[in-house]
């Protein structure tokens, strides 16, 4: 997949988008979609803003993705390559040769009419998925199971890849697409290669409403507010901060202090932070 570029003729096409040619359908599967509430609104239940700079953004139909590939041992073909809003990567729609059809996230390399498989006697071959145990060291993978059997949670964006760099004591280590190196039980699952759509970050929006459509508000610097509004506000012309270090509008130390609450029960399997 490539990235095109529009013709400028207006301010609001000098953008670019993926050049999208796989042979899509003009409606997902019916069966395989529901709505979904979106919860991206920036806002709780009483209506009052507890997230800044969300909200809007397109309607969406919530495309049922098959991350588990719960189909063992029954091969399925790829039918189409979709486009899918609710995330970076593209998606396939596979048939099963038992008649049922699943979503799966696409990995890059597959092409319409070929075959996949799941299971712990699948080949190694791009798109297929099996245990870690199975694997040979050095294979790149994605949509990496963090459970057994709870369905991959690793590595799905567009263009991710992860790699199985050692296995030991019933335990894998895997290296992921952040640079974190963390170990996981070799019966999880993962499907082999790099999910597709790898241009995706090249997309220029282009104008301020393509970001709009994607849920994001304006954001507004603290420099430029009145002191009511913004620690930073205030001052007559162009003034800097005012102070040692940069704060959010409630105080709190904006720059160099860790915001960030720690998953202290999966700290054990991490090797190495992420960079």
């Amino acid at each position: 997949m490539t990235t095109r570029s529009y013709r400028t003729v207006t301010p609001g096409t000098h953008g670019s988008l993926s050049g999208f040619n796989g042979g899509t359908q003009p409606h997902p599967q019916k069966k395989l979609t529901s709505g979904r509430h979106r919860c991206g609104k920036g806002r709780n239940e009483r209506g009052i803003i507890t997230t800044r700079h969300r909200g809007g953004g397109h309607k969406r139909l919530y495309r049922q993705i098959d991350f588990r590939r719960s189909k063992k041992g029954i091969s399925g073909k790829i039918v189409t390559i979709e486009y899918d809003p609710n995330r970076s990567a593209y998606i396939c729609l596979v048939h099963y040769r038992d008649g049922e059809k699943t979503y799966i996230v696409h990995p890059r390399g597959v092409m319409i009419g070929d075959t996949i498989l799941s299971g712990p006697r699948a080949p190694i071959s791009m798109g297929n998925a099996l245990p870690l145990t199975n694997m040979p060291l050095g294979t790149t993978i994605h949509n990496v199971e963090i459970k057994a059997r709870k369905g991959g949670q690793l590595a799905r964006a567009a263009g991710a890849v992860a790699e199985l760099i050692a296995k030991e004591s019933g335990l894998a280590t895997i290296r992921l697409p952040s640079g974190e190196v963390r170990l996981i039980s070799e019966n999880c699952s993962a499907t082999i290669g790099q999910v597709g759509n790898v241009n995706s970050s090249n997309r220029a929006l282009g104008k301020a409403g393509a970001k709009r459509w994607l849920g994001k508000r304006s954001e507004v610097r603290g420099v430029v507010m009145n002191p009511v509004d913004h620690p930073h506000g205030g001052g007559e012309g162009r003034a800097p901060i005012g102070r040692k270090k940069p704060v959010t509008p409630w105080g709190s130390s904006a720059l160099g202090r860790k915001s960030r609450k720690r998953n202290k029960y999966s700290d054990a399997s991490i090797l190495r932070r992420r960079k």
